[in-house]
């Protein structure tokens, strides 16, 4: 269940997490499901999830600024990230891969794309989709689990510009929010 409000002639969510308002649109209704997803089914915390994080890719002199949908902690560290959007999950793989790669001084383990109906699981180091549906999203429980085998490894220095040119790539070919 999605709350909402209206606020002069434009509705809102209440998002799940933050309690902020977000424009409504088809992306933030399947962001609300995930939302609820890791909480209620997967057993994370409010706190163990961050929503709607900016952030800066710096390539030469020119600063680009981005958003990542959620991002999800354990002890510390960066688990996973996910990518809430509607439409065809394979289109969108290298879009959250090159994220994950980038996002931090080491290669976020897991990057999840989800339509809200079904998701993709994606290995960060090897690219490959290593599960598939929403019932793959790895709970808390998995995620403290495979803390202890992962190694938080470092994107070779030669493959960082690379992949922060792919992202943006991809990220200049988002929906403005009039056409959601």
């Amino acid at each position: 269940m999605v709350e909402r409000c209206v606020i002069g002639t434009e509705e809102r969510i209440i998002d799940f997490i933050t309690g902020q308002l977000f424009i409504d649109t088809d992306d933030e209704r399947i962001r609300q499901t995930i939302e609820r997803l890791l909480i209620e089914e997967n057993g994370y915390s409010k706190k163990d999830i961050e929503v709607d994080r900016e952030f800066e890719i710096v390539i030469g002199e020119e600063i680009n600024r981005s958003k990542v949908d959620l991002i999800v902690s354990v002890e510390e560290k960066i688990f996973m990230i996910i990518k809430c959007a509607r439409g065809s999950l394979v289109s969108r793989e290298r879009e959250v891969l090159s994220c994950a790669r980038i996002f931090d001084t080491y290669q976020i383990p897991f990057a999840v794309i989800t339509n809200g109906e079904d998701a993709e699981i994606l290995d960060t180091i090897s690219g490959a989709v290593i599960s598939c549906g929403l019932g793959a999203i790895p709970s808390k429980n998995q995620a403290l689990e495979a803390l202890g085998r992962i190694e938080f490894k470092r994107l070779p220095e030669k493959r960082i510009e690379k992949e922060k040119r792919i992202f943006l790539a991809f990220d200049a070919f988002k929906c403005p929010s009039e056409c959601d």
